[in-house]
């Protein structure tokens, strides 16, 4: 273990060398809590003296979808509301008699749904959120679902509509309510942040608009356009938090409260639902590059960044978290360093 940790801690510090990010929060562990964790690199380059620390605020970007809308879809799927394999139109008015009626919610999870690819929603509807969640739901498929694994926003942004009117709840307030407040992740929660928490926050991207990096405002545009609470991205996080989450995952017990998904949830979204298509994936998780399906090591990315991995065969889970985004949209620097922190752990 101890020789694993050093081998972690000098590739999380040579990406801040390399200039691949400005800094990293980072952790392993099991069940019973972190086995290891470390912090590299500063907050902000343009203020060298503040490090990044353990209890820096990160925007998480796509890890909303499973902090928000994959565990809230859970706990509907195992209260009996939302039926895995029923066509949408056949339980959601809005969805009734439109291409997306034709779709499930097993086909969103498993991006094999068909709808369109395109990603931003800025000039595509209008920028009220009531015509853009009727563009979305709307809109006619590019392919018929179950043809082809094609990842896409609009799938998650479609499942937290669902969410949204199986519970008649805003997604924040179904995720708080459902998940994190009783796993006690007491520092999560959608933006814009409030002024004392943007000041722990790591910034993202420049924002062309202000010429000053996004701290505390998500970095998705979609998400900003529709207030900051949406299924793509928006949520900002801690890796407690995150920790919390997938011990969780491993140990239903380590819970202080029991939040809406539980063991039936995780053991089938980490497993292969996709046949035959390429690549292969869970329900939005999906097996790490590099690993055997077989092996059941899941992982899901932040575009800003960040990334998480459990595995429930081997008992672990993994949690890094940069501010990539401050430098470049470049994926492939960071690609490389992922994994090899998750050849690392899980090797």
């Amino acid at each position: 273990m101890e020789d694993s940790t050093d081998r972690i801690k000098q590739l999380v510090a040579d990406g801040v060398r390399d200039k691949v990010y400005p800094g990293a929060v980072w952790a392993i562990g099991n069940a019973t809590g972190m086995k290891a964790r470390g912090t590299a690199g500063v907050l902000d380059p343009a203020e060298p003296d503040i490090p990044m620390r353990p209890d820096t605020v990160f925007d998480v970007a796509s890890l909303t979808k499973i902090l928000a809308v994959w565990s809230t879809v859970g706990a509907l799927w195992e209260d009996g509301s939302l039926p895995l394999d029923e066509p949408l139109g056949t339980f959601w008015p809005e969805a009734s008699g439109r291409p997306l009626g034709q779709v499930t919610a097993r086909h969103l999870l498993t991006h094999t749904a068909g709808v369109p690819l395109r990603a931003q929603l800025k000039n595509l509807y209008g920028t009220g959120p009531t015509a853009i969640r009727a563009g979305v739901l709307h809109e006619a498929l590019h392919r018929p679902p179950g043809e082809a694994v094609e990842y896409t926003d609009r799938a998650a942004l479609i499942l937290g509509y669902l969410a949204e009117h199986l519970s008649g709840r805003g997604l924040d307030q179904l995720a708080h309510t459902h998940i994190w407040q009783p796993l006690g992740m007491t520092h999560t929660r959608f933006g814009p942040l409030l002024p004392e928490l943007s000041v722990r926050c790591a910034p993202t991207e420049l924002d062309e608009d202000t010429g000053r990096h996004l701290k505390g405002t998500a970095h998705d545009f979609s998400a900003r356009l529709l207030g900051g609470v949406c299924g793509i991205a928006g949520t900002f996080s801690v890796l407690d938090d995150l920790a919390r989450f997938l011990r969780y995952m491993l140990d239903p017990t380590t819970a202080p409260t029991a939040p809406g998904f539980g063991p039936s949830w995780v053991e089938e979204s980490l497993s292969v639902q996709t046949g035959t298509l390429e690549p292969v994936r869970g329900l939005f998780w999906h097996p790490a590059p590099g690993t055997d399906p077989a092996d059941r090591t899941y992982v899901h990315y932040g575009f800003t960044g960040t990334g998480m991995w459990i595995s429930p065969k081997r008992g672990t889970w993994a949690v890094l978290l940069t501010n990539k985004l401050y430098y470049t949209r470049d994926r492939e620097p960071l690609t490389r360093i992922r994994n090899a922190f998750r050849s690392v752990v899980f090797t």
